[in-house]
């Protein structure tokens, strides 16, 4: 499967710049000696589609025997999609997952009405260096969802399609793009890939979605007579047909977008809902330890996260 980007790309002019909506520069925090880069929900722009957080996680070296830990903490109302780059790390969750992820795969874990998982740093790989570098994005689930049963689904490097042409190289994560479409289950339209381009080549992203955006990983890209270095996210004008193409160092970018939801979300710590009476309910229910609603993670029950 490919496209063409290379027949008459639209490339639009410096006189075109708003074209760009919004040019967001990540937040960095660090989350106990991990440095995470918060581009998703900003003071200008609380979603891109559905998506409605986006961290890029690392990139982080670790000596042996350290890693990461993530204890056991909730969600609601949402569903996480994780994708690395590089290493590893060990997904349970209270339905009984213990799943491994690794690179160009993808973990997409619904929290509906309330769900509890963990992420570390596996004891295998803690036995010697090891590095980290990937993308963690929430989904908001359309208000017709937000009560539906936990769900998760994993999905190998070799099931997502690949599209490749002139330079350019397109794993598509979620939901679909360029003609193809990937096998994870959703619940609206979106698109959310990661893209390789060669210095130079150029790539037309998908018209046929209402909110399109890139962030950019590695490398540059040039969009709209501007470059933008790693580390930015730019989010469109809906309706625009849009090409970027990569500096001369080349790119790597992640294009994520998709269908706006019928309203729009509350978001408190790992809580998201079309209600604030959602939020309060789960707040007082993590807090009192509910176990029918929040179960521990089998093989990760020791320790969890508290109520902030």
């Amino acid at each position: 499967m490919s496209w063409n980007p290379g027949l008459e790309p639209k490339c639009p002019a410096a006189d075109e710049m708003d074209a760009i909506e919004t040019v967001i520069v990540p937040r960095a925090r660090d989350i106990g000696g991990f440095e995470v880069r918060r581009a998703l929900p900003a003071p200008r722009r609380q979603m891109v589609g559905p998506f409605i957080f986006f961290d890029q996680m690392g990139p982080a070296e670790f000596l042996t025997g350290q890693g990461i830990d993530v204890r056991p903490h909730p969600h609601i109302g949402l569903g996480t999609v994780t994708y690395l780059f590089e290493g590893e790390f060990q997904h349970r969750d209270s339905l009984g997952t213990d799943q491994m992820i690794h690179p160009g795969a993808v973990n997409w874990m619904v929290a509906g009405r309330g769900v509890t998982h963990s992420e570390r740093t596996s004891e295998a790989t803690r036995r010697g260096e090891s590095r980290l570098f990937g993308i963690q994005t929430w989904v908001a689930l359309p208000e017709a969802e937000e009560e539906r049963a936990a769900s998760f689904e994993h999905h190998g490097a070799d099931a997502l399609p690949v599209l490749e042409d002139a330079g350019a190289k397109v794993r598509l994560i979620m939901g679909r793009g360029w003609g193809a479409r990937a096998p994870v289950h959703t619940f609206s339209g979106m698109v959310y890939a990661d893209a390789r381009l060669d210095p130079g080549a150029a790539l037309p992203l998908p018209d046929d979605h209402e909110d399109r955006g890139i962030y950019v990983v590695a490398g540059a890209v040039e969009v709209a007579g501007q470059v933008f270095g790693a580390g930015r996210m730019m989010v469109f004008r809906p309706g625009d047909r849009m090409s970027l193409r990569a500096g001369a160092p080349g790119a790597r970018i992640i294009v994520l977008g998709g269908e706006t939801l019928e309203g729009p979300r509350y978001i408190w710590w790992n809580f998201v809902a079309s209600s604030r009476e959602r939020i309060e309910a789960a707040k007082a229910d993590w807090a009192a330890g509910d176990r029918a609603r929040f179960r521990l993670p089998p093989g990760d029950e020791d320790e969890f996260i508290p109520l902030p």
